[in-house]
């Protein structure tokens, strides 16, 4: 079995509804042989990273940055995991008011020294809310589970 670590940063009912999404998408059927984990940012830790095959990173765009929240995730978790973990799969999703442009290039520059692979763009979610937006997280973290399980990333 293999595992996937859902890291998401949800303070509203609309980002607990992408993070429920996450993890649906991450536990459809077609998935036999990954396992997921949904943790806070405040609850995910060095041994949550160790432990996994895969991460989701879900994250608020807060005055064109990431949470603070995410932030203090890889703060805890940078130093500890840099030489173990390079080549994680990762993907990532943004849920932006506006833009999101510096929630990503942030983010990104962190992944980049951790040397983690991404599985696909990351997708930001921007503007007013939009049910379609889960729809979009499912596809993303299911993507990123089935990439796990069959070995491709």
């Amino acid at each position: 079995m293999k595992h996937l670590l859902i890291v998401a940063h949800a303070p509203s009912i609309n980002t607990c509804t992408l993070r429920d999404a996450a993890q649906r998408g991450a536990s459809q059927d077609i998935v036999e042989q990954v396992t997921c984990t949904v943790k806070t940012p405040f609850e995910a830790g060095p041994d949550d990273i160790r432990a996994c095959d895969g991460i989701l990173l879900g994250t608020t765009e807060n005055l064109g940055y990431m949470s603070g929240a995410l932030k203090d995730f890889f703060d805890r978790s940078y130093y500890r995991i840099l030489e173990e973990k390079q080549g994680l799969p990762c993907a990532l999703y943004i849920r932006a008011g506006t833009d999101g442009t510096g929630t990503r290039r942030a983010v990104e520059s962190i992944v980049t020294g951790l040397r983690w692979r991404w599985v696909q763009e990351p997708l930001t979610l921007r503007g007013e809310w939009q049910d379609s937006f889960a729809d979009q997280v499912e596809e993303l973290s299911l993507t990123l589970a089935l990439s796990i399980e069959c070995g491709i990333v």
